[in-house]
């Protein structure tokens, strides 16, 4: 495709996404943009430090739209916008058979230095997402009040607790927002501190097993009071140490989010039809700039975080796969054979390329309803 096809459809592509979205697409160009900067940013750092030269310097791929050269390194906004890369000296994933052994060349590196560079990506993307939760602990994070709105019936807390109740402590630890329940319970007597009417009250009652389902869809069993939220909101604010324990609390549980997405999609227990690409992401982020500042924070924080961990996957093409590589190289003292990483390089890269292609159509189907 040549380039000026390539710039055409980039322009038409923006254009239909601006008449979707509205203004507010453009702070999902923004906020998408800056995460792959970010993470090429890693990248760029970590192998000046080890004195590899960088010749191209891209967010997006394809024909550039816009490039200026500083020093020995071609900064560049690229055509297809799925993405971006840093083309270090000697290292190609486009054409992985071709190789240097200059002094400033990647491949010169150990492959401990080469591993620094590689996991320098994915690291700055989980940064950034503390960074991101340390704003929105700021800005202040909406969430649902720890107010009882209804009691479900032979539970623990019917003839006990009633709708209207604040709960405000359990077993003396204090509770300013809903989530923060449900880890607190367990299947044994407890003390609960609720606030009715004006009036402050401690009541004991005791969990017990009951069946509800977790955010993949799955039947659980766990303690639980048999209670629902009033569905009012708190807004939260962070100082201090706790900014700090706040953003690093959020960023542990995103990432454990991911994995955990990982093993349920492999496990057949979501669907793949529930698989989101970039269009999905693009989705999601201007509705999120629509309605806060702080929301926005948030999703971009999330996506940080899978953008991170999604490149440390062991494929070839990624940077996990290249760190596998690596630490193959330091186990047996010698690199993968040329063919083997050639043929795995271009595998993987044609399986990267139809699930992007999928997930765009999935993403697509989806918006028009076709799931519904």
């Amino acid at each position: 495709m040549s380039s000026k096809l390539q710039s055409l459809l980039f322009a038409l592509v923006l254009i239909a996404s601006f008449y979707y979205w509205g203004a507010y697409f453009a702070a999902t160009i923004l906020a998408l943009s800056f995460l792959i900067f970010f993470h090429e940013l890693g990248h760029f750092i970590v192998a000046k430090l080890l004195g590899v030269a960088v010749n191209v310097f891209s967010v997006g791929f394809g024909a550039p739209v816009f490039e200026r050269q500083f020093g020995s390194t071609k900064y560049r906004i690229s055509a297809i916008w799925l993405g971006g890369y840093v083309q270090l000296k000697g290292q190609d994933d486009a054409r992985p058979e071709l190789k240097n052994y200059d002094k400033d060349s990647y491949n010169t590196l150990s492959p401990l230095g080469r591993i620094a560079v590689l996991f320098a990506g994915p690291a700055f993307n989980i940064i950034l997402a503390f960074l991101l939760y340390i704003a929105v602990g700021v800005l202040g994070i909406e969430k649902l009040a720890p107010n009882i709105g209804q009691i479900v019936p032979n539970s623990p807390a019917i003839n006990i607790l009633q709708k209207g109740d604040k709960i405000t402590a359990i077993n003396g630890t204090a509770i300013t927002h809903w989530d923060e329940i449900k880890p607190l319970l367990k299947t044994e007597p407890m003390s609960v501190e609720i606030l009715r009417d004006g009036q402050k009250l401690s009541l004991n009652l005791t969990p017990k097993i009951m069946e509800s389902k977790n955010i993949f869809g799955e039947s659980v069993l766990t303690p639980m009071l048999g209670i629902g939220a009033s569905g009012e909101l708190v807004t939260l604010y962070f100082s201090g140490f706790e900014l700090f324990s706040f953003a690093l609390d959020e960023t542990i549980k995103a990432s454990k989010l991911i994995y955990q997405s990982l093993e349920k999609l492999v496990l057949g227990v979501v669907p793949i039809n529930q698989l989101g690409g970039i269009v999905a992401m693009a989705d999601i982020t201007t509705k999120a700039a629509a309605i806060s500042l702080s929301t926005l924070f948030i999703i971009t924080a999330l996506i940080s975080v899978n953008l991170g961990i999604l490149n440390l996957l062991p494929l070839p093409v990624l940077d996990g796969g290249h760190i596998v590589f690596n630490l193959y190289e330091m186990i047996f003292r010698r690199p993968v054979g040329e063919r083997v990483f050639v043929v795995l390089s271009y595998g993987s890269m044609a399986l990267l390329f139809s699930l992007m292609a999928f997930t765009i159509a999935n993403d697509i189907y989806r918006l028009a309803g076709g799931y519904e």
